[in-house]
């Protein structure tokens, strides 16, 4: 297919963005995570002493990033940073499978997984990018329906591709691992800062492999030293 295979021409820039978004989504994902505390919905999440720990300070030094408009307007608009991230590690999955050309179980594993994957971009997209003021439209509600099963899916399936690749020797090890404990992230992210972030474990599994791929076809296309021994 012809976008497959422009995916795979542009495989470092694809690695490189999956890098580079991985960090921008551990970064922004917190500024989403204080903007949702101050919304009546997310005030609750300060009820837990390990989220409260770090986030009442910080919104008091970051107060002129929280308060420049109604709190579900600064929410809505920090979600947006999800749509980028989301779409990054697709992709660099997406060029991964077709690297790697895997066959059984790991092929249904990683089959499984980009439709997940897929569907995820849907629903942040439905989510944050139909939202432009702090009054939630109806797209909201089927954001809501396609997103569940989808971001269940992600994790689910994530998990079990950590795994197989565990066993199969996989490396980078940090990207199987990472895969690996995105279901037990379900668990733990959400006591620290929002429900979100549970994505950042996938978004640096692939962005690991993102810079070792985008640093790998560097390496490939490099033209060769120019010897100065005469």
């Amino acid at each position: 297919m012809k976008i497959l295979d422009t995916l795979d021409r542009h495989s470092r820039g694809i690695g490189r963005f999956a890098w580079v978004m991985a960090w921008v989504g551990l970064v922004g994902g917190q500024l989403h995570a204080l903007a949702r505390h101050a919304t009546e919905d997310g005030k609750a999440d300060l009820d837990l002493a390990s989220t409260a720990f770090w986030a009442e300070p910080a919104a008091q030094a970051l107060q002129p990033q929280l308060d420049w408009g109604d709190p579900d307007l600064v929410y809505v608009t920090y979600g947006k940073i999800w749509l980028p991230v989301f779409a990054a590690f697709f992709l660099c999955a997406v060029v991964t499978y077709r690297r790697r050309t895997p066959s059984g179980f790991e092929k249904g594993a990683w089959l499984v997984a980009l439709v997940a994957y897929a569907g995820a971009v849907v629903d942040v997209f439905l989510e944050y990018w139909t939202q432009w003021t702090g009054e939630p439209t109806a797209l909201l509600d089927v954001a809501f329906v396609v997103g569940i099963p989808f971001i269940l899916l992600t994790m689910v399936s994530s998990t079990v591709l950590g795994i197989t690749l565990l066993r199969k020797g996989f490396r980078p090890r940090a990207s199987a691992w990472l895969l690996a404990l995105t279901l037990p992230g379900l668990v733990v992210i959400p006591m620290v800062t929002s429900l979100g972030n549970i994505s950042l474990p996938i978004a640096f599994a692939f962005g690991i492999l993102g810079r070792r791929m985008a640093d790998t076809d560097s390496s490939a296309v490099a033209p060769p030293a120019v010897s100065t021994v005469r």
